[in-house]
């Protein structure tokens, strides 16, 4: 069986893209805070299961919460960076970019006590618009990348990018490892997890991950938030409805639907498929 990309966006409820115009980052400090038992409690489903992921966490989350970064890190989990504070990355300068890199890759180091070599850019906001992210995520020596949604979506998508493992910088060792895709009649949609796999019926989860994996013989890369398998957090009336159906509907479901996922797929750290997937990255864009 093919070995799957199992991941984790470390982000408390209030940090969500959903939420960025109805809770300013000033008033983090002031929100109740759950990202602590989430967050134990999706390491004690993986650990009843026995599987081992990544968790691409916040430097916010780590400046506040060390000990469970060092519970991630103790685990056997791949500790990679997430970004400082949940920034997208289409709306910081590249300078801002570099600064925010490195801020929280420092911040996560010194938690996890190992080093950070993945990252996942928040929102998935890397794209056509940000030329220059991935000449600097090169730059700052990542290994991997996986910051693309190769998807036409309202927030987020690079639907030119490729589905599958690719090669961003010419001349680098950089990999870009897109979240999952599958083919829906001459449709490509949106298959690795997070609201898409929260709000639709699993069978679609599993019918799409198993044309990935056995039609094209790819790894899946599957993401998904803690704050999902919360429903009894807190309501952000103020929202709008869109963003309120999309974070809320169906938290009470998730967990179920996430344990019948980690036992009907074979799952591991994204760090473990670098290698192979690099063999098999195309290069992208392709030269002129």
């Amino acid at each position: 069986m093919v070995l799957n990309g199992l991941s984790v966006d470390i982000e408390d409820w209030f940090q969500v893209g959903a939420f960025e115009r109805c809770i300013d980052r000033a008033a983090w400090d002031g929100c109740e805070s759950r990202i602590e038992r989430n967050s134990e409690a999706v390491l004690e489903m993986f650990a009843q299961a026995g599987v081992v992921g990544t968790f691409f966490t916040l430097g916010w989350v780590a400046e506040r919460f060390p000990r469970l970064i060092r519970r991630v890190v103790d685990a056997g989990h791949e500790l990679a960076s997430h970004g400082y504070d949940h920034k997208r990355v289409f709306l910081m300068s590249p300078d801002e970019f570099r600064a925010d890199l490195a801020k929280a890759r420092d911040l996560l180091e010194q938690a996890g006590g190992v080093a950070v070599t993945g990252y996942r850019a928040p929102s998935f906001s890397i794209d056509a618009r940000t030329p220059w992210a991935h000449p600097i995520l090169a730059g700052a020596g990542y290994a991997y990348s996986s910051s693309v949604a190769p998807i036409v979506h309202d927030h987020y998508g690079w639907p030119q990018a490729p589905r599958f493992s690719f090669l961003p910088v010419p001349g680098s060792d950089l990999l870009e490892l897109p979240v999952t895709t599958a083919r829906l009649g001459g449709r490509i949609v949106p298959a690795g997890g997070g609201g898409f796999f929260r709000l639709l019926p699993y069978g679609f989860s599993r019918w799409a991950l198993r044309q990935v994996t056995q039609r094209d013989g790819r790894p899946a890369i599957l993401y998904f938030h803690p704050w999902e398998i919360d429903p009894g957090q807190p309501r952000v009336a103020s929202a709008p409805l869109r963003s309120r159906l999309r974070h809320y509907t169906n938290l009470g479901a998730m967990a179920g639907k996430l344990r019948r996922l980690l036992n009907d797929f074979q799952w591991a750290r994204i760090d473990g498929l670098v290698a192979a997937e690099r063999a098999r990255a195309v290069p992208f864009p392709p030269a002129p």
